[in-house]
């Protein structure tokens, strides 16, 4: 009997093979259909797993909270304000004092260290809610929906818009270099990904034979795109910057004209969430006093066009993060990697 990922931790994309990515998002394939057909699949009953959380979350905390719930373990949520990871207690500490307690622990933070930390000092599986560098369990989610989508993910072409050198277009480029899926990322010379994720793609790209593009040309980098993807164009704590993004990023905004523009009829679009497509929330009006704006990354007929599943995708991350715990906590039998 064999356990591939059994005690393992899921800290960043490169720390896996294309095999064990598929076979991450197949098994996430299979809960989702347990799940529909009302099917228990309690592999983690008696587990305790800690959530914790230094950056707000929706989709995410949610995701984890349900996942552990479906697969029988109790969730403790642990906010920024609850724990001191480093403010009165070292995080090797509380690393090694949660190894003791919970039998798993996700972060969703700024630091990529500190995730690295928590796995390293815990002894027990630690995942990657999102870092400032990485977000691991939303690739698994966003391949999971495009191979729903589109039936497989061998010879599509995804061409990211926007902010090039954030976590998600970070992940994304080195994540489809890894699966073979070519990858564009379409911004702004200022906001394209850090020469360090280049490189690393390139190499995943080599060994994959993925065609990667990075680029400021809106019209070469969407052209024959089967998917289009974007993101908020100000990160968490980046709010400040909106003025300078808004003038650089309007022209890659998701608009009819630029999905007309990939030539593709049956293109897709995904969004990671939030969205600013219409003025319903309170931060969308200030944008819109401040700037004019009744739209940003995406418009609003793009958003609710039927083409558009974003909440396809932002359902997979409950699935796709169910995976994960249960290969890594669960003892599973997943003989792979040999």
């Amino acid at each position: 009997m064999s356990s591939h990922f059994q005690g393992k931790s899921f800290l960043k994309e490169i720390d896996f093979t294309k095999i064990e990515l598929e076979t991450l998002i197949d098994l996430a394939a299979h809960f989702k259909y347990l799940k529909q057909q009302h099917i228990p699949h309690q592999y983690l009953q008696g587990k305790n797993i800690a959530l914790l959380f230094e950056k707000t979350s929706t989709r995410t905390r949610s995701s984890f909270t349900v996942a552990a719930n479906d697969l029988g373990a109790h969730a403790e949520f642990l906010g920024q304000h609850d724990i001191q990871l480093g403010k009165k207690e070292s995080l090797v500490d509380t690393a090694k004092v949660f190894g003791r307690m919970y039998d798993g622990i996700e972060y969703r933070g700024f630091s990529q260290k500190t995730v690295e930390e928590l796995a390293t000092y815990s002894g027990v599986p630690v995942w990657n809610g999102l870092t400032d560098a990485w977000h691991p369990t939303q690739m698994l989610a966003d391949f999971l929906t495009i191979k729903e989508k589109l039936g497989s993910l061998d010879g599509v072409t995804l061409a990211y818009m926007g902010d090039g050198r954030n976590n998600v277009a970070h992940s994304l480029l080195v994540t489809g270099a890894i699966l073979g899926v070519n990858i564009h990322i379409v911004a702004p010379k200022s906001l394209q990904p850090n020469r360090d994720v280049q490189d690393i793609a390139q190499q995943k790209a080599a060994e994959s034979g993925a065609t990667l593009m990075i680029t400021d040309d809106i019209t070469a980098g969407v052209a024959g795109a089967d998917v289009l993807y974007t993101d908020v164009w100000a990160s968490m704590g980046e709010e400040s910057t909106f003025a300078e993004r808004i003038k650089c990023l309007l022209p890659y905004q998701i608009n009819q004209a630029l999905v007309s523009a990939t030539g593709n009829p049956n293109v897709i679009v995904l969004h990671d969430l939030p969205a600013f497509h219409d003025l319903n929330t309170t931060v969308a009006q200030q944008i819109y006093e401040k700037y004019g704006l009744t739209e940003m990354e995406i418009t609003d007929e793009i958003f609710n066009a039927p083409f558009a599943y974003q909440f396809d995708q932002a359902e997979n991350r409950l699935h796709t993060i169910k995976a994960v715990m249960a290969a890594t906590l669960g003892h599973m039998f997943l003989p792979i990697g040999y």
